[in-house]
């Protein structure tokens, strides 16, 4: 096989490993030379997308691809941040046609076509979504925070509560870490808002809210704060093995907290219960609901053992 052969070869794989997008230094990596990348450049086999950055073959990109492309043109101190961020992490919808690129430097440097450029001299808390660097969702909170009105970082802090992204200590500690951040004031006033909110119902006050749901709907009393399998769990139904919890930002849960939960509820799960959430405002707002979903399960469980017998 012919050596360019096998290098183009080369570049088609790890461009196919890598959303169509190569960068100069990986090109230097697989061993072409200068001369070597400029004629695959004046061929069309490499097609310039940003500095230091190619397609190749083509340049129908995905949405991740030019993600990539956006924030590798800026080098390995740069990661996706703000809306884009936002949008990456599935936070809010990804339409924009410019993507957010915050870089850790102060240093003076060049806004890329496509993209619209930050520059930090403090802490950037990143992570990697696959390939791609990215602000973490509790840095992205905040940087949202500074540029879109508040119901939008309000409805952005509830998709990630509802996505499991949602943790309250990182939040706390990346405001703690940026005192003059722009978003700083608007996020600390929507957590304290949501704080009250869901404080505002103590553990036994909801219990009591639950069991007034309860006996107003005709449906059996549950057992709180009982422990099958040696987990404590809010509400259980023993004969029925229904387990509900109620959830919400008054627990103060941490992403490994969320993680935890849910293993739990997997180990329930296969032991035979059915566990079912529900948040505080489902409780306090949508009662009718919330009864409905539980007498529901629980005319299940009366038809799957009718049904057995």
């Amino acid at each position: 096989m012919e050596p360019s052969l096998d290098t183009d070869h080369r570049i088609a794989r790890l461009a196919a490993a890598q959303e169509g997008v190569v960068r100069h230094r990986d090109l230097l990596d697989l061993g072409l030379t200068q001369p070597q990348i400029r004629h695959r450049r004046e061929a069309g086999r490499l097609i310039d997308l940003l500095p230091e950055v190619n397609a190749v073959g083509h340049d129908r990109l995905s949405r991740t691809g030019r993600r990539l492309a956006a924030v590798w043109s800026y080098g390995p101190k740069a990661a996706l941040s703000h809306r884009s961020a936002a949008a990456a992490w599935s936070l809010r919808a990804g339409g924009a046609q410019r993507f957010d690129v915050t870089v850790a430097t102060t240093a003076g440097l060049v806004q890329r076509a496509g993209t619209r450029l930050r520059r930090t001299g403090g802490v950037l808390e990143t992570t990697r979504l696959g390939l791609l660097p990215v602000t973490t969702p509790a840095r992205t909170l905040l940087d949202l925070a500074a540029v879109v009105p508040a119901h939008q970082v309000d409805a952005a802090l509830k998709q990630a509560d509802v996505l499991g992204l949602f943790d309250l200590v990182a939040l706390r500690a990346v405001l703690a870490a940026h005192p003059r951040h722009r978003g700083r004031r608007r996020l600390t006033a929507i957590l304290d808002t949501a704080a009250r909110t869901e404080l505002a119902l103590t553990l036994s006050e909801l219990e009591d809210r639950f069991r007034a749901l309860c006996a107003h709907h005709g449906l059996p009393m549950p057992a709180a704060n009982a422990a099958p399998l040696g987990w404590r769990v809010d509400f259980l139904w023993p004969r029925e093995r229904l387990v509900v919890e109620t959830d919400g930002w008054r627990t103060h849960r941490t992403r490994a907290a969320f993680e935890d939960d849910r293993a739990r509820d997997q180990r329930l799960a296969v032991a035979g219960y059915r566990v079912v959430r529900f948040t505080h405002r489902q409780v306090v707002d949508a009662p009718d609901a919330v009864a409905r979903t539980v007498a529901e399960l629980l005319r299940g469980f009366d038809s799957g053992v009718t049904e057995q017998r």
